[in-house]
């Protein structure tokens, strides 16, 4: 990255400016963020629903198990779909389905016939039509930017989905005591409003051959990632940090039990992350990471590792705040050097297949990460799991700097300048 007491030259800026004036980035960018603010909403609603309901940290736990389950059992097909499909179209559906989704629960909590079983279905809902969603979300983007701006528009991008991951839990909590159906309905307009903001996309064909549906086909994504260490060392190195260090699916029980705080601070503790994140994704989006990008990577996981042991030994609701801050800012330095390397080496035909593994790895660190912390919970108390975790993520980064040599000693993003061109994609795409 180049160093925060450097100016970045004057058409760099001017790019960063051009990028955001282009009409379909800057739907996308509404898109993502009214869709995230939903959700991230809707999930501060559910956790405390759900622990509200039954008082069990292993509930918390087979929420994120719901969303993970389907999410993994579709995930390969839905990466098929979105290379024979208009990406657009296809994450049209998948935000119509969280309207309904959300509406449908505003309505049942209003109606006070909300229960556990309900609760899981819902969760189940959320992670079918996540399966499809991050896979036409991150290949559509390639197609909508110049490839040269990708990493940019990666970090913009991030702006819009950790300012979201900000607002939406602190609004959420701050609503729910109007009620859940008042959050489960603002959920549903904000789903509404990325809708609507994707509609006027305008139709991106996809570049993709019309490969008819195989074993071999659905495969694909997975033989691509296989055959490139790089991409499989940053990906896994995501897989399990997140998933041994993430202590979300937990936070209910540190406001409530812990840090003896409410629905509010729970929605803070939620934000605490994206602000890092928010604060790291516009520096990385003013001063990209042009050398030692193994390194970085590594050593932001790593610092990962450590927040997240701070934040399990603290008992004041400022320093947990302050500990998951840092985990957030260094978790998207990882965010978007993995994202980048996935995009550089993935040509547009594949991107649909690829990100849905990717989606997969994703969705493992995140929901079943949840369930692990759940369940570790359940058996030896939320601070020995959220420690234990911090603790492991640090043995995987020692653990993959030693399996995989060549990400470690990755310097540039794109190893050959020729392999971000031919990667296809671009504004003309």
């Amino acid at each position: 990255m180049s160093g925060p007491g450097s100016e970045p030259a004057a058409d760099d800026v001017a790019d960063r400016a051009d990028l955001l004036k282009q009409g379909d980035f800057r739907r996308f960018w509404l898109s993502r963020a009214a869709s995230t603010v939903s959700g991230q909403m809707l999930m501060v609603a559910l956790g405390w629903q759900m622990y509200a309901l039954t008082g069990s940290a292993w509930d918390l736990g087979l929420v994120g198990l719901a969303q993970f389950v389907p999410a993994l059992v579709l995930a390969l097909p839905a990466g098929h779909l979105v290379d024979r499909h208009d990406r657009r179209r296809v994450l049209l559906a998948v935000l119509l389905v969280q309207v309904a989704a959300a509406a449908l629960w505003a309505w049942a909590s209003h109606r006070q016939v909300v229960s556990r079983e309900g609760l899981l279905a819902l969760s189940v809902v959320l992670g079918s039509v996540r399966a499809f969603q991050m896979p036409a979300s991150q290949a559509l983007l390639p197609q909508l930017v110049a490839m040269t701006d990708l990493p940019r528009a990666l970090a913009l991008s991030a702006v819009a989905l950790q300012g979201a991951i900000i607002a939406g839990p602190a609004i959420g909590g701050w609503l729910y005591a109007a009620g859940a159906e008042v959050v489960y309905a603002l959920a549903a307009s904000g789903f509404a409003i990325a809708a609507v903001a994707v509609m006027g996309l305008k139709p991106r064909p996809v570049a993709g051959s019309r490969e008819p549906l195989s074993l071999r086909s659905l495969l694909s994504g997975l033989t691509f990632i296989r055959r490139r260490p790089v991409v499989l060392g940053a990906i896994s190195l995501d897989l399990f940090a997140v998933l041994l260090g993430g202590a979300t699916a937990l936070l209910p029980v540190y406001a409530r039990d812990i840090l003896h705080a409410g629905p509010m601070e729970l929605g803070w503790l939620r934000s605490a992350p994206a602000i890092g994140a928010l604060a790291m994704s516009l520096t990385l989006a003013r001063w990209t990471i042009e050398r030692h990008a193994g390194r970085w990577l590594l050593g932001s996981v790593a610092v990962f590792g450590l927040s997240m042991i701070a934040f399990g030994l603290s008992r004041q609701v400022a320093w947990s705040i302050a500990a998951l801050v840092v985990s957030g800012a260094a978790d998207m330095v990882s965010v978007v050097i993995r994202q980048t390397l996935v995009q550089l080496e993935t040509p547009d035909a594949m991107r649909g297949r690829v990100s849905a593994v990717n989606s997969v790895f994703i969705g493992a660190s995140n929901q079943l990460g949840e369930f692990e912390s759940g369940a570790t919970a359940a058996w030896f108390g939320a601070v020995a799991s959220v420690v234990s975790g911090g603790v492991g993520t640090l043995v995987v980064v020692l653990l993959w700097a030693a399996l995989f040599p060549s990400l470690a000693r990755r310097d540039h993003l794109a190893a050959d300048p020729m392999r971000r061109e031919s990667a296809g994609g671009g504004a003309g795409a």
